[in-house]
């Protein structure tokens, strides 16, 4: 059997005298829990539960959520702030009411608590309930570090961090736009600050550059990464390792894991980069002993048919249902080589934290901020185009990215200019 290569673990201690802070004699507060705040989907939630788990939070935080009225209308009224879609939801359907059965009002939800969306195990994100709890258990408990990500929970973060400074420490992960000094610290990709660059400006027209955020250069509490955080680390590749074997080790090698995600409004894309995907497959098989294809939640049916219909009778190649338990962890542990879509960040992000070979597909098709990305990975050499020639079996390697374990030491040092520590 190949031997699985993985990258080695980082540091225990952490770069450029923190760690001293920490140590014999330190008497400020401690930090030993977190409440993570998220809005249900998976890109964004992942990076604030990847950011805890690195700090060695990962069984001491609350899960909290910023859920929307979901379905029908309220598809298109995402735009809004979340207090007035959920206020303008009530209305709507006590009209449906009224007009057509005759019944009597019910009471309006309150703003952030009483949500009934989600896992029963998953609190709705309440900024004043949050408050409290730091408050009331801040002398036996210590601060509260709270990890928020995502656009709906800006709000929410920024009043917990406005009402209880004294008591919490705020990481806003995904840049908020604006008023940057709302959080405590900013942790966002490079590539979000790219409309800044003399290139972006040269696409947006004078008039309208005043609306394009951000207007102003990252401070001195903004962490920039590469790409997405996420819970991939070498704990958790070996440990996927071991539990996958029985399913993996059989396979012929090299394996190649086929990461499809799904169109977004800077990378569009529908059956026919299925098709460019079907090409170049067919070219390397015969440098592949097998090839595993995963799709996303947001893979349009459209592209899963094409690839399905085929590549689904290829011996070669296995196509997972997406039906539990989830092999997400034993592709990206037992794989040789990755092939994933432009599209995505986060599996991106997570195919290049293994330090193996990522091609990517489609990256001619990205715009705007995402193409900066990919240029970005491309300068680093952490990817390659995926075009149909590659010989899977000759391997090549780069630094992994590390951006998790950064902005971890990065939280660190920012508690400990404030006088505080984190220690599990």
């Amino acid at each position: 059997m190949k031997p699985i290569r993985l990258p080695e673990p980082p540091s225990p201690t952490f770069g450029g005298g923190v760690t001293d802070i920490f140590e014999v004699g330190f008497s400020g507060a401690t930090v030993r829990r977190a409440v993570v705040i998220g809005t249900g989907f998976p890109g964004s939630e992942n990076q604030s539960l990847g950011l805890v788990r690195a700090l060695g939070l990962a069984d001491k935080h609350v899960l909290y959520r910023v859920t929307r009225p979901r379905g029908g209308i309220n598809e298109w009224l995402h735009w809004l702030p979340v207090s007035l879609h959920k206020k303008l939801d009530y209305l709507i359907k006590q009209i449906v009411l009224l007009t057509s059965r005759g019944k009597k009002l019910a009471p309006l939800p309150s703003e952030n608590g009483g949500g009934r969306v989600g896992l029963l195990s998953v609190l709705e994100a309440d900024a004043k309930q949050i408050v409290a709890m730091a408050r009331e258990t801040y002398e036996k408990d210590g601060p509260l570090l709270v990890v928020a990500s995502g656009r709906d929970t800006i709000s929410i973060a920024s009043s917990i961090k406005r009402v209880a400074s004294q008591n919490v420490f705020v990481v806003q992960i995904q840049h908020p736009r604006s008023n940057l000094d709302r959080f405590d610290l900013v942790i966002t990709p490079h590539h979000d600050y790219y409309p800044l660059t003399p290139h972006a400006q040269e696409q947006v027209p004078k008039f309208l550059r005043r609306w394009i955020t951000p207007r102003d250069p990252p401070d001195r509490h903004v962490v920039l990464t590469v790409g997405a955080l996420h819970q991939i680390d070498s704990a958790a590749l070996r440990s996927a390792a071991s539990a996958w074997h029985d399913e993996f080790s059989p396979l012929p090698k090299p394996l190649l894991v086929v990461n499809i995600g799904g169109p977004t409004r800077h990378c569009r894309y529908g059956a026919d980069l299925a098709k460019q995907l079907i090409t170049c497959l067919l070219s390397v098989l015969v440098s592949c002993g097998s090839v595993r294809i995963s799709f996303s939640d947001r893979t349009p049916e459209k592209v899963s048919y094409v690839i399905t219909k085929e590549l689904g009778n290829n011996p070669k190649a296995y196509i997972w249902d997406g039906q539990d338990p989830n092999m997400h962890m034993g592709h990206l542990a037992w794989a040789d080589a990755f092939v994933v879509t432009a599209d995505s960040v986060s599996l991106i992000s997570e195919a290049c934290s293994t330090g193996k070979p990522v091609y990517v597909i489609g990256g001619e098709r990205c715009t705007w901020k995402l193409s900066d990305f990919h240029k970005s990975l491309r300068e680093r050499g952490v990817v390659r185009p995926f075009t149909g020639s590659e010989d899977i079996s000759e391997s090549w390697s780069y630094p992994p990215l590390n951006d998790t374990a950064e902005a971890a030491r990065q939280v660190h040092e920012a508690l400990a200019a404030r006088g505080w520590r984190l220690r599990p």
